[in-house]
């Protein structure tokens, strides 16, 4: 979709006082305003125990809410395509305003909101407070997880149904599944049941890849949920404009967020198509036969259909095997139907678009493995035979041994090997190697310990 949108001044809060505090009143007993500055010195993890703590809010949800906007990155106060900031996405644009009530609700400047993590915690914790006052929530509602789905509803502000229920039940679904955010540090939320209070929501479908009731008449598998009337074109493509290109994007934010943004008048903005990180589910947004204003180009515009993928540039995670498989599908599906050359002069990134100020989808993109998956390859895997002296073999969540353990796979049994890189050298029967293989969606384990029948990287097999 777009770049990081511009730089922004960043003075952190510093241990010797509040240098960006707006000035105000101290808090009354049982107001949701900050009484005492938030430091920046601060761990995410401590940054969470007590934001939550001192608004009312489950840490745990309230880190879910964060690493499904983010994945608790920052990106060193940068704002979003639709203008969030922080781990938090604290939003200011014409539909979402959680960054200017952070700033009333806290007294904390807009400076700190932005550029300060644990002030950027302390305000979305804020906001979602002060949005479960206004639903009403007891102080035992409060306690119980599942009533709070209204406030982290409210807190995404989407106004289709369909797509406030998708953002809300991600939330709700990291919370069931349970995740690290190995670049906050290893910080570990535990899966366990929810059994979310979705009020009127509960009668928005869920049915569907999207998490929506409508699909696409364009292409089978997606959702469907239309771009706002004023970010798009409407056009009889092929027969008006010929379909040349197909552009790669970066949606700079997350999935249900950059789905709404579209929906948002002011957004000026839209694609054809987004696909998610986590499964590769997809949504449509724009009709292939209209012109979405994606590329920032209108000569491109008009030939090319726009595809975002959940994210941002400067973080790899994000780029998972399901989202590659899944969008490659519908690229060669795209190329068929309208005769596109399946190469990459003709299947590009948004940065190569002439005149484009956008750097998606980044460095971190894979068009080696892409390209291979648009035109047939890469369906087949390597597989290895686990070596290992004890009874099994550790799998961590990236290819090193500081990653998080995520399971295990036994002695002797056989993995399949969906792609390869380096990371930490390990010494194993197999030899000494920094070679890692992926086995799953964020699951490696060290070639040192794997007989492939070959020595370190397996020929055909991607890179990671």
């Amino acid at each position: 979709m777009s770049r990081l949108l511009g730089a922004v001044t960043v003075l952190a809060i510093g241990l010797g006082g509040p240098a960006l505090l707006a000035t105000g009143p101290a808090a009354a007993a049982g107001s949701t305003r900050a009484t005492t500055p938030v430091v920046s010195a601060h761990p995410l993890g401590s940054a969470f125990d007590t934001a939550a703590t001192r608004y009312g809010v489950p840490r745990d949800l309230l880190i879910a809410l964060g690493y499904a906007e983010t994945r608790l990155d920052g990106h060193a106060g940068l704002p979003s395509a639709s203008g969030g900031y922080g781990v938090m996405h604290l939003a200011s644009n014409r539909q979402v305003r959680t960054l200017d009530e952070a700033a009333t609700l806290t007294g904390l400047h807009r400076r700190a909101l932005t550029g300060d993590p644990a002030a950027n915690i302390a305000g979305a914790a804020a906001v979602l407070r002060s949005y479960a006052d206004r639903a009403g929530l007891t102080v035992a509602q409060r306690a119980d997880v599942n009533h709070w789905y209204g406030p982290v509803v409210r807190y995404g502000g989407a106004a289709d149904p369909t797509v406030a229920r998708l953002y809300a039940d991600t939330v709700f679904g990291l919370l069931t599944a349970g995740f690290t955010a190995g670049r906050a540090g290893a910080l570990t939320v535990a899966g366990r049941p929810v059994a979310p209070q979705r009020g009127a929501l509960a009668q928005v479908p869920a049915a569907g890849t999207g998490g929506f009731g409508t699909m696409s008449t364009d292409y089978g598998p997606a959702a469907w949920a239309p771009a706002s009337t004023s970010n798009y074109t409407v056009a009889s493509r092929p027969s008006t404009y010929r379909i040349n290109y197909i552009v790669i994007h970066t949606t700079q934010g997350s999935y249900a967020s950059a789905i709404s943004w579209f929906q948002n008048p002011a957004a000026q903005v839209s694609a054809h198509y987004t696909f998610r990180s986590s499964d590769g589910a997809v949504t449509q947004s724009v009709r292939e036969k209209d012109v979405a204003w994606h590329a920032g180009n209108w000569t491109y515009n008009t030939q090319s259909v726009g595809i975002e993928h959940e994210g941002y540039v400067d973080n790899p995670s994000w780029y998972t095997d399901s989202m590659y498989r899944a969008s490659a599908a519908l690229t060669r599906t795209l190329a068929d139907r309208y005769g596109i050359p399946k190469d990459r002069a003709h299947i590009i990134g948004h940065s190569q678009v002439p005149g484009a100020t956008h750097t998606d989808p980044g460095p971190n993109w894979n068009w080696t493995y892409y390209m291979q998956l648009v035109n047939g390859g890469a369906s087949t895997v390597g597989s290895g035979t686990v070596n290992t002296e004890a009874s099994s073999l550790n799998v961590r969540s990236g290819p090193g041994t500081g990653y998080t353990v995520v399971g295990s796979v036994a002695d002797g049994a056989t993995v399949a090997i969906y792609c390869q890189t380096t990371g930490t050298t390990v010494t194993g029967p197999s030899g000494t190697s920094n070679v890692w293989n992926r086995i799953g969606t964020g699951q490696y384990v060290a070639d040192a310990f794997v007989l492939t029948g070959h020595d370190g990287f397996i020929p055909g097999v991607p890179r990671c």
